[in-house]
């Protein structure tokens, strides 16, 4: 995908083909039931005015309850919702924890690649265009399936990432989170010729200047904002790495929690995730930055709980994705999960630390079978026991832990306060400089004009001074990109 002088923001650089409408889909009647195609999505035209020329495909499972959450998922330049049904891994967590999806549509009518027009203030802003049916669209499945309102989602890769975080802005009174896959901050561009420049360059604003961007989207909104899960590949070259960052930037200032990690963990598929928490100790806003990724979705095809999607054109095998932003939203969670009976632990406390391991005790709550022990949001531990040695961490780090009594029926109770272990030792060091810097301080060398990290080789792009990233130095002399956070 690269930027196009025609009307539209992303276009494709390989695809040959458009990714067309999967066959057998028809128009659902408020009369009749609608045919399903073979993949369960099913057309809805009956959803309002529709302002931004939109389809609207919706996949529900069956017998799906009342109060379910509501995800949106947009699709990328080229292709469609059929297309992004079939690939992003969404169907199998709708089936698995009980919710449905819509997945907006949008065409050449609209755009010359069938991009969402991220940076056109008639289409992206509250009230206007392709936003507005985008909301159409989540009262009418609302309406359809009961779904809980305090409970709507919506993500979107490439230009659909650009349209969620504008959606993100633009109407944090009905989205409760959201995930931007390889897109771009909220309202980085008001018109086409500015696009491009958001694409590939650092904008060089503060955080206070793009939150101001989220906070002048809906002026004199006072409610919760949404939690917000950012996918960005340390190689994306249609998409800056910087872009990652910069949304980072934006939601963590709005959210006043500020842009030092809390916490960090390594997932598969050279993933590090870095969540900045909110006053009570919940991840407000979560970058996964995938080491070495291009520019697309990550999945991860196989049967495994944490595997999901297929892939193809944009659709990257590193990790699914999809899993750890449902996780990210508590979509695997009942509406009353740590709101349960049981109280949260009281007396957490840190018995001890080395350089790779920090030990914790609390006091038992009556009536808990077991307990979830997380460490910077992220379950790491089910102990039956008060206390628990977690393992597998970095010298001189440090680690926010909560603990939650889970109930003999498997409801978890609230989560206790959180406690900081630091183990011992030293912490890796950081450096941030331009490629051409990093190579002529010994961290990273160059080759056929590109720049590679030393130890681990990983692509950095372009040798000069325009390209600027972060280094980590894990061991002496082996580095690593860490553009996330340290």
């Amino acid at each position: 995908m690269r930027f196009l002088t025609l009307r539209g923001a992303f276009g494709c650089r390989v695809l040959a083909v458009a990714l067309g409408l999967a066959a057998g889909l028809t128009t659902l009647s408020p009369l009749a039931r609608p045919a399903v195609a073979a993949d369960g999505l099913q057309q809805v035209t009956d959803f309002g005015s529709n302002p931004g020329n939109l389809g609207m495909y919706v996949y529900a499972p069956a017998d799906l309850p009342a109060n379910a959450p509501l995800v949106v998922a947009m699709h990328g330049c080229t292709q469609s919702a059929s297309d992004y049904h079939t690939h992003s891994g969404w169907q199998k967590f709708a089936d698995a924890w009980g919710f449905a999806v819509v997945y907006p549509q949008t065409g050449p009518a609209n755009n010359s690649m069938s991009c969402f027009n991220w940076f056109d203030p008639a289409e992206d802003t509250r009230g206007r265009g392709e936003a507005a049916s985008v909301v159409q669209m989540v009262d009418r499945a609302a309406a359809r399936y009961g779904s809980d309102r305090h409970r709507v989602f919506v993500t979107g890769l490439s230009a659909g990432g650009g349209m969620t975080a504008d959606l993100l802005a633009a109407y944090p009174d009905v989205f409760a989170g959201g995930a931007v896959a390889s897109g771009l901050p909220a309202q980085c561009a008001t018109s086409l010729a500015a696009a491009s420049g958001c694409q590939y360059s650092d904008q060089r604003l503060t955080p206070k200047q793009w939150g101001d961007k989220v906070r002048g989207s809906y002026p004199g909104y006072t409610g919760p904002w949404p939690r917000v899960a950012i996918w960005q590949g340390t190689a994306d070259g249609t998409v800056a790495p910087v872009n990652g960052t910069e949304l980072r930037d934006q939601w963590t200032d709005v959210w006043g929690v500020g842009q030092t990690a809390s916490g960090t963990r390594s997932l598969p598929g050279g993933t590090i995730e870095s969540t900045y928490d909110d006053p009570a100790g919940r991840p407000a806003v979560a970058l996964f930055s995938v080491s070495g990724m291009g520019h697309g979705l990550a999945v991860s095809p196989g049967s495994g709980a944490d595997s999901c999607g297929s892939t193809g054109t944009y659709y990257l095998d590193r990790v699914c994705s999809s899993y750890y932003t449902g996780k990210f939203w508590g979509l695997d969670a009942s509406p009353g999960d740590g709101e349960g009976t049981l109280p949260a632990p009281s007396g957490l406390t840190v018995t001890g630390t080395t350089g790779t391991s920090a030990g914790l005790s609390w006091t038992a709550v009556s009536g808990a079978a077991s307990y979830a022990v997380y460490r910077d949001g992220g379950k790491v531990g089910s102990p039956t026991g008060t206390s628990f040695t977690d393992t597998g961490l970095s010298a001189g780090t440090a680690y926010r832990y909560t603990v939650a009594a889970i109930a003999p029926s498997g409801a978890e109770g609230t989560r206790s306060g959180a406690v900081t272990a630091t183990t011992t030792g030293a912490a890796p060091r950081c450096y941030t400089a331009s490629n051409y810097h990093q190579v002529a301080a010994g961290r990273a060398h160059q080759s056929g004009g590109y720049t590679y990290a030393n130890g681990s080789n990983q692509n950095m792009g372009l040798y000069n001074v325009a390209v600027t990233h972060t280094l980590k130095e894990t061991s002496p002399g082996y580095f690593v990109l860490a553009d996330g956070g340290c």
